[in-house]
C-alpha cells in the first residue's frame, strides 16, 4: 500500500487540557452563562488544530496565546493579533499567534478526544497551509460585527477549512461538545460577516 502522502486532520482537544484550571474553569463559567441564556444545558467545550501533511511533509496548524518570546520563526508563526482590544498587540502577553509549524507540536494534542479525516486530497492540503497566512487580524475575544460569538481559535481554523472549501467540518464534533467561535470563523470566511475588527 502506497503510504499517504497528503492528508488534513482536525483534532478536537478539551478546553483546559494540559491541567490548564485556569481555561478550564473560566470555560465551564463562560459555557454555563452561554447555556442559561440559550436555555439548554451546558455543554463541555473544546478547542481545534490542525494537522496537516503536504508531499510527505508533516505540519500543524494552531493557536498560541500569550506569544512566549520574539522568537516567533522557530515555532512558525505567519500571524500574529491583539487579545482583547486592538491597541492591546503592543504587549505580548496581549498577542495571540496563528502557526503553520513544520514537524511542529500541538500542546495537549495527545488528550485530543477525536481526530477527524477531512482530505487526502494534495491541493486541499498545499490550499491549507497557503490560507493560513492569509487568516485576518481580528481581536482574539471580541465579536465582529454580525458573527454569533467571539473570535478565537476556533474561528481561525473554521476560516481556513471554509476558505479551502471543506464545508461542516463541525458536523463531526464529539457528542456532547460545542466549539465556540465556529461559526464566526465561518461567517467570516464565506463573506456574510465583516472581517474587520468592533470598534
Amino acid at each position: 500500500m502506497t503510504p499517504t502522502r497528503n492528508a488534513v486532520t482536525l483534532l478536537w482537544i478539551p478546553l483546559g487540557a494540559g491541567g490548564n484550571g485556569f481555561v478550564r474553569n473560566n470555560g465551564r463559567i463562560f459555557e454555563r452563562i452561554a447555556a442559561r441564556r440559550q436555555k439548554r444545558e451546558p455543554l463541555a467545550l473544546v478547542h481545534s488544530a490542525l494537522e496537516v501533511l503536504s508531499d510527505g511533509v508533516r505540519y500543524t496548524i494552531e493557536n498560541g496565546w500569550p506569544s512566549p518570546d520574539a522568537d516567533t520563526a522557530s515555532r512558525g508563526v505567519v500571524l500574529e493579533g491583539p487579545v482583547g482590544a486592538p491597541w492591546a498587540a503592543r504587549f505580548r502577553a496581549f498577542r495571540y499567534e496563528v502557526r503553520r509549524w513544520r514537524d511542529g507540536v500541538i500542546p495537549d494534542a495527545d488528550e485530543a478526544i477525536d481526530a477527524v479525516a477531512l482530505s487526502t486530497d494534495g491541493r486541499v492540503a498545499r490550499d491549507v497551509l497557503a490560507l493560513t497566512a492569509e487568516v485576518p487580524c481580528l481581536v482574539w475575544g471580541r465579536t465582529p460585527p454580525g458573527c454569533p460569538e467571539m473570535w478565537n481559535s476556533n474561528s481561525v481554523v473554521a476560516w481556513i477549512l471554509t476558505r479551502a472549501g471543506i464545508q461542516n467540518a463541525d458536523a463531526r464534533l464529539p457528542a456532547g461538545t460545542r466549539a465556540p467561535g465556529w461559526q464566526t470563523g465561518v461567517e467570516v470566511a464565506r463573506g456574510t460577516a465583516t472581517n474587520s475588527n468592533p470598534s
